[in-house]
C-alpha cells in the first residue's frame, strides 16, 4: 500500500470528529511512509558512508595528508548541521514531502559530482553538497513521525527508520567492494555521458545516480495532517524559531547534557570513516575485504539491533518508565566508548573487527534511542526546529572526529600509525557527557513530569 492511497483517511478523520484532535492515521498508513522514508535514508547512508571506503585511492590521485582527507570527511557534516536549521523552519512550515524529493536529488547528484571531482576544492564543495540535501531527510522523518504514531508506539518506527544507517553502511561497503574488486581486475570503466573512469569514480557515479530516479516519488506522496500540541501551551507560548531557541535555553542543562551523550557518538562514528585505511596500513587487510568483511556484518548487527531497541523502548514507557528511552541512551553510552579504543590496540584484523562489532551495538543504540529521547521532552510546537538544532549540534560536534583522527595522525602519531589516532577519539569527546550524566537523568524526568509522557 503506497502512502498516498492510505493518506486520504487521515484528512477526512479530522471532519468526523468534531471538537477532537485529529487522530493519527492508521498503522498501515503511518508504516508505508516510514517503509518509503527509511529506503531514503538507506541512498543517503550509501552516498554518505561510500567516501570513506575509497579514501586510499582519492589521496593518492589528489597527493593529499590524512589530515586533509580528515577536513574532506567532515565537509558533509559540518554543512548538514547549518542547513538543517533552516531546514527546521522549513519543515515546520512547508510540505514534507517535497523538501524531502528536492533534498535527495541534491545529494544524489551531489555524490555524482563528488566522482567528477577534478581538485581538493570541487571534492570538498560536492560533500558539502552532499550535506545540504541530506539535511532535509531526517528533520522532515521525525516530524511525520511524530504526526503518525502516538508516543508510546514511536519507538518502532524510529528505530526502524534509523536501521537504514547500518543497512545503508552495509550495503555501501557491499557494493564498494565489489565495484573496487570488479575495476580492479578490469582496469578503468566508462559510463555514457561521463566518459572513461577511475574505480573510484566509477563508484560514486553509479552510487549517485539512482537517487535522483527515486527522489521523483516523493513529489506525489501524501504526508500525515499535522496534529495539534497537546499540553504544550503550559510550558511553550508558539511555534516561531524564538519559541525554540527560548524553550532550550530554559532547559539548556537537560538539553547540552542530553545533546553530549549523542555528540560523543557522531564523533566515533564519524571517525571511522578512516577504518579502511587503518585495516589497510595496520592489519593488511585490502579496501575489497574490509568492506566485505564490514558490510556482512554491519548488514546482520545493526538492523535487528537498533529494531530491538525501539521495541525495549517502546515496551519500558508502557510498564511506566519515564526515562526508558535515556537509560537505553545510557548503556550504549559504556558499549561504544570502550570498544571504540580498544578494538583500535589489538594485535590483529579479526580480533579488531570482532571488538569493533560489539562497538556497532552500542553506536546503533545511541543512534536509534536519540530521537524518540528528544521528542520525550519536546513540545510539538516546535518539534521539526528542536530536531534540527539537534541534529545541527551533533553534526557539527562529530565533524571534530575525523579532523581530529586526521591532525592526530599526520601530527602527532604519524600517518602509519593511523589507529592510534582513531583509538584517542572516544576517550576524547567521552569525558564531557560521562560528567553530566547524573544532572541530566535527574532533569530529565523532572521535564517528562512536567510535560507529561504524551506530549505530541
Amino acid at each position: 500500500m503506497s502512502a498516498e492511497a492510505a493518506a486520504p483517511g487521515e484528512a477526512k478523520g479530522v471532519s468526523h470528529l468534531s471538537g477532537q484532535a485529529n487522530p493519527y492515521p492508521s498503522a498501515g498508513a503511518g508504516w508505508a511512509l516510514v517503509v518509503l522514508l527509511t529506503m531514503a535514508y538507506i541512498f543517503s547512508f550509501v552516498d554518505r558512508y561510500i567516501l570513506g571506503l575509497l579514501i586510499e585511492p582519492i589521496k593518492a590521485e589528489f597527493d593529499l595528508s590524512d589530515s586533509a582527507i580528515g577536513y574532506l570527511l567532515s565537509a558533509f557534516t559540518l554543512v548538514y548541521g547549518v542547513v538543517g536549521l533552516f531546514m527546521g523552519w522549513l519543515i515546520d512550515r512547508g510540505r514534507r514531502t517535497w523538501i524531502v524529493a528536492v533534498g535527495m536529488a541534491l545529494w544524489s547528484a551531489a555524490t555524482v559530482a563528488t566522482g567528477m571531482a577534478k581538485n581538493f576544492v570541487q571534492l570538498f564543495s560536492a560533500r558539502m553538497g552532499v550535506g545540504i540535501g541530506e539535511a532535509t531527510l531526517s528533520p522532515a522523518t521525525f516530524s511525520m513521525i511524530g504526526d503518525s504514531f502516538p508516543p508510546e508506539k514511536r519507538g518502532k518506527p524510529i528505530a526502524f527508520y534509523s536501521s537504514a544507517l547500518p543497512i545503508g553502511a552495509g550495503l555501501a561497503s557491499l557494493l564498494s567492494g565489489a565495484v573496487i574488486a570488479w575495476t580492479a581486475a578490469s582496469g578503468s570503466q566508462s559510463l555514457p555521458l561521463f566518459g572513461e573512469l577511475a574505480p573510484w569514480r566509477f563508484t560514486l557515479i553509479v552510487v549517485g545516480l539512482p537517487g535522483i530516479f527515486f527522489a521523483l516519488l516523493f513529489l506525489f506522496i501524501r504526508e500525515p495532517v499535522r496534529r495539534p500540541a497537546v499540553a504544550a501551551p503550559q510550558v511553550i507560548g508558539g511555534s516561531g524559531a524564538l519559541d525554540a531557541i527560548r524553550y532550550i535555553m530554559d532547559n539548556f542543562l537537560l538539553y547540552f547534557g542530553f545533546v553530549m551523550v549523542v555528540c560523543c557518538m557522531t564523533a566515533i562514528a564519524y571517525s571511522q570513516g578512516f577504518l579502511a585505511p587503518v585495516f589497510e596500513r595496520s592489519f593488511g587487510w585490502s579496501p575489497q575485504t574490509y568492506a566485505t568483511v564490514n558490510g556482512v556484518a554491519l548488514l546482520v548487527i545493526g538492523p535487528l539491533n537498533m529494531l530491538l531497541m525501539g521495541t525495549i523502548s517502546d515496551r519500558w514507557t508502557a510498564n511506566g518508565v519515564p526515562d526508558a528511552a535515556l537509560k537505553l541512551m545510557y548503556i550504549g553510552f559504556f558499549i561504544m566508548v570502550p570498544t571504540g579504543t580498544i578494538a583500535m590496540l589489538m594485535p590483529s584484523a579479526v580480533s579488531a573487527f570482532f571488538v569493533l562489532c560489539i562497538n556497532t551495538i552500542g553506536i546503533g543504540i545511541v543512534s536509534a534511542i536519540g530521537v524518540t529521547a528528544l521528542l520525550v521532552i519536546t513540545p510539538a510546537q516546535v518539534r521539526g526546529q528542536i530536531v534540527a538544532l539537534y541534529y545541527f549540534a551533533i553534526s557539527m560536534f562529530g565533524s571534530l572526529g575525523p579532523i581530529a583522527v586526521g591532525e592526530l595522525s599526520s601530527r602527532v602519531f604519524g600517518e602509519d600509525d593511523l589507529r592510534y589516532a582513531v583509538a584517542a577519539v572516544p576517550i576524547i569527546f567521552a569525558v564531557l557527557p560521562l560528567a553530566l550524566m547524573p544532572l541530566v537523568r535527574r532533569r530529565y524526568l523532572a521535564q517528562v513530569e512536567k510535560l507529561g509522557i504524551t506530549t505530541g
